[in-house]
């Protein structure tokens, strides 16, 4: 940082959030949140000595236990200056070790960026890097999209009950109260119906290298469709998870995109697409967004790893949901087939695979995204825990209307007895 240059961090708290980036950069799984709760749980203990400190990285970054050598050595290395740096670099695999032998094929982030100017080929490179944006103005068509979501957005039922003329259930104790009314002649019965409220919406946004034409507009997306939704979580991935639903809430898109910039590490990087949401997937605070949720994965799906494992990864994230998308803008070509081995792998489980190009196919999408419904889930999106593709469990002697034992085959010796 420059001299006399403004600090986002007080001078206090900057050695805490390095920290945090050194991990980061060896490896370990950091999410924004953690950070944020790592800093606040140094304030909380004062610290008194630098154990304080030490437990409160344990317990709030948590590193995997196989890696706490590593944790240990990182520790000691940053805050006490003594470490076997030796031990961090065995217990990493091999491609993220800090020690490497020279001629490795890897590029650094300027090379990644010169290598891949078309944007049109994925890459394995973590290429970190700052990005800054335009200024964004107001779109017209996100503002109808704004506008038209109240009526068209998907929606699921509640568990409670309001009055209702044309509801499904007699709501007895009305009734029979309307009856034992003073000058009471015919009633009409009163009736109940279940609520409904707006289903919850989980954007995954990729913003590696070969989807940077398409970054700016996804991020757009996800602002107005936060501010016109109340339950949207957006994420961002490349080599890493970034959450970006806090800064995607504020009303100004400027200032959103000026908290998104400088948060989000791999901006035009490699493309991780599995291992980035096994890590959405291992925070159970992430992972329960997904539950009975709408998900939109916007993305090429030129995966880099192993396809096998994004597959897995996707099969389980679409187990949780209501229904799964999977928008690219490779779609936008009349003679796309989903011919690559990850996206070959997906196309079982997936509810739908359409256009990812531009705003109008997005707002497109969102606003005909109840329509999913009107069919059953993919058929390759079951198995493991969640045998139930609907996600619905079975209706209760009191939900259905009738007595617990009145349909079972020894009813008639239950009501004997009685």
């Amino acid at each position: 940082m420059n001299e006399g240059s403004a600090s986002p961090l007080p001078l206090a708290a900057q050695p805490f959030h390095a920290f945090a980036t050194v991990l980061r950069d060896h490896g370990f799984t950091v999410v924004t949140d953690q950070i944020v709760t790592f800093m606040n749980a140094i304030s909380v203990l004062g610290p008194r000595s630098i154990r304080d400190v030490y437990w409160a990285a344990r317990a709030t970054l948590a590193p995997p236990i196989e890696r706490t050598a590593a944790f240990d050595a990182l520790f000691d290395s940053f805050f006490r200056a003594e470490s076997d740096l030796g031990v961090v670099a065995e217990s990493m695999p091999e491609e993220r070790a800090p020690a490497r032998e020279s001629g490795t094929t890897d590029l650094d982030p300027a090379a990644a960026e010169k290598a891949n100017e078309s944007g049109q080929a994925s890459s394995e490179a973590d290429a970190p890097s700052a990005r800054s944006f335009a200024a964004m103005s107001r779109n017209d068509r996100l503002a109808l999209m704004r506008r038209r979501l109240g009526d068209l957005a998907p929606r699921r039922r509640g568990y409670r009950r309001v009055p209702s003329r044309r509801g499904d259930r007699l709501d007895l104790r009305r009734s029979l109260s309307a009856m034992i009314q003073p000058g009471a002649h015919a009633t009409r019965p009163a009736w109940t119906r279940r609520t409904k409220s707006l289903r919850r919406v989980l954007l995954l946004l990729d913003i590696s290298g070969s989807m940077k034409r398409e970054t700016d507009d996804y991020l757009h997306f996800a602002h107005a469709l936060t501010q016109a939704m109340p339950a949207v979580e957006t994420f961002s991935f490349g080599t890493r998870l970034t959450r970006l639903t806090r800064s995607l809430r504020h009303s100004d898109i400027n200032r959103a995109i000026g908290e998104i910039a400088p948060a989000v590490a791999d901006w035009q990087g490699g493309t991780r697409i599995g291992e980035s949401l096994q890590t959405f997937l291992s925070v159970p605070r992430f992972a329960r967004a997904s539950r009975g949720a709408l998900i939109v994965v916007l993305s090429d799906g030129l995966e880099r790893g192993d396809p096998i494992e994004m597959a897995r990864a996707v099969r389980r994230l679409a187990a949780r949901s209501w229904r799964m998308a999977w928008l690219t803008p490779l779609a936008a070509h009349p003679d796309f087939r989903p011919e690559t081995e990850a996206l070959a792998a997906i196309l079982p489980i997936v509810d739908c695979i359409g256009v990812g190009a531009g705003i109008a196919a997005l707002c497109d999408f969102i606003e005909q995204s109840t329509r999913l419904g009107d069919h059953a889930p993919a058929p390759g999106r079951s198995g493991g825990k969640h045998g139930n593709p609907y996600h619905r469990r079975t209706s209760s002697h009191l939900a259905s209307g009738g007595p617990p034992v009145a349909g079972g085959p020894h009813a008639a010796a239950h009501l004997r007895a009685i």
